[in-house]
């Protein structure tokens, strides 16, 4: 559910009518609904009642710090993969005993900041990594607090380029030598082993993947603790997907996630940390946008709108689906046509949707791209020197604009010209 519908005739964010942003911040522009992101965040928190645990918004997803503060002071923690997302988590009021410290390449920086900063614990991914936290928390003469990414070899069952949890991908540590590499993290000075970490993949539609993969770190955590470690946390990760379509399927509810957590890791006494992002920012957010030309060519039709794959890069990198649906309600029983829906940047892959059927439109209409909170705005750049899009978060009937469009003087002035040219 989110908080996007159609009133007289109107798309709406909440009580504030979207044309009004539109007029106000111009297009492109990103709009949160305030009170989706809460909603989402709610479902996890109540999925997990009853058990020691903290739903941790995997910040890759949506890192505006408006953002962060709104979840954070929900009681969210934050899921972070480097030295700026720590930053910005704390930057947002977020204590540093609320943050994990995710991702592959840790630089000795980034541990130096989160150590000094405070820090729930780092889930460290390989054996380098953790040899170089040692060395940091010892210079800094601190313990730092760590979980070891397994890495189950499972098939996720989603997109390969967002699967993370097979043999073959670059995250964790085989699940086979677990053992040895856990044993070696007690030894080495200034490191302090509190528990498993396992992360799958993203846009999961089914329970089976995450239900073997906690199979396996059930099994691991007697293991661990039979070896005589005290596993007292499982990080689980995110990746619960989202319908992208308004079709009859949609993925499990946190609800059933927090369901299959208890049934297969519940006896274990663990606290249990997640990291869900997709489903709490994605169908949170929208991308505005204006037609600019609609263009007949050779046995098509082009909807050429003012967002671009800068924009909104997700259906140019994984071929993803967003429903893009007419500011303005179509009236019922209109007839529909198909349309190439396109930006204007100079590649063909700048193609948001093929023969999408959609009601008549004009140069000037306002479309609206839903499902768009998430990979969406933090994943955008200024390629053909485009301006940044803006992001604007809407509370009941308020909005503001929490990220500004840049004006092309300050996107110029970032570069410099050498003294000898």
């Amino acid at each position: 559910m989110d908080h996007f519908l159609y009133r007289d005739g109107q798309l709406w964010a909440e009580d504030v009518a979207l044309a009004e942003i539109a007029r106000a911040v111009g297009t492109p522009a990103y709009v949160y609904s305030a009170a989706t992101l809460l909603r989402h965040f709610d479902l996890f928190d109540q999925a997990l009642a009853g058990i020691d645990h903290l739903v941790c918004f995997a910040m890759k997803s949506l890192s505006n710090i408006a953002v962060l503060k709104l979840l954070g002071d929900a009681g969210a923690g934050m899921d972070v993969v480097s030295g700026g997302e720590y930053l910005r988590a704390r930057a947002a009021g977020v204590p540093g005993a609320r943050i994990v410290f995710s991702g592959v390449g840790k630089t000795r920086a980034e541990m130096h900041t989160a150590l000094s900063g405070g820090i729930r614990q780092f889930n460290v991914e390989s054996e380098p990594e953790m040899e170089a936290l040692s060395e940091v928390a010892v210079a800094l003469g601190v313990t730092a607090p760590i979980t070891i990414r397994v890495n189950p070899d499972v098939d996720a069952q989603t997109h390969a380029k967002i699967a993370t949890g097979k043999s073959e991908n670059k995250f964790g540590i085989p699940i086979s030598r677990a053992r040895a590499v856990f044993a070696m993290a007690a030894a080495l000075p200034g490191l302090r082993v509190v528990g498993i970490d396992v992360h799958i993949g993203s846009q999961l539609t089914t329970l089976a993947p995450f239900a073997a993969a906690y199979a396996k770190v059930a099994e691991l955590t007697a293991q661990l603790r039979a070896d005589g470690h005290a596993i007292t946390r499982l990080d689980l990760g995110g990746g619960l997907g989202i319908p992208y379509t308004r079709s009859n399927e949609a993925p499990p509810l946190p609800a059933e996630y927090g369901a299959m957590i208890r049934q297969t890791l519940g006896h274990l006494g663990c606290e249990i940390e997640i990291e869900p992002g997709r489903l709490i920012a994605g169908n949170a957010g929208l991308l505005l946008s204006e037609v600019i030309y609609v263009k007949s060519g050779e046995g098509r039709d082009f909807l050429i709108l003012d967002a671009a794959m800068n924009d909104l890069i997700r259906p140019a990198m994984y071929d993803a689906h967003h429903d893009i649906v007419p500011l303005v309600e179509p009236v019922a029983g209109v007839e529909q046509r198909p349309y190439d829906i396109v930006g204007p940047i100079c590649e063909t892959g700048d193609t948001f949707a093929r023969a999408r059927p959609m009601p008549p439109l004009a140069a000037g209409d306002l479309v609206a791209f839903r499902s768009a909170g998430a990979y969406g705005a933090v994943m955008a750049s200024e390629y053909n020197s485009r301006l940044l899009v803006p992001e604007v978060l809407v509370s009941g009937d308020q909005f503001a604009v929490i990220r500004a469009r840049p004006t092309y003087d300050e996107m110029i002035s970032r570069d410099s010209i050498p003294a000898w040219l």
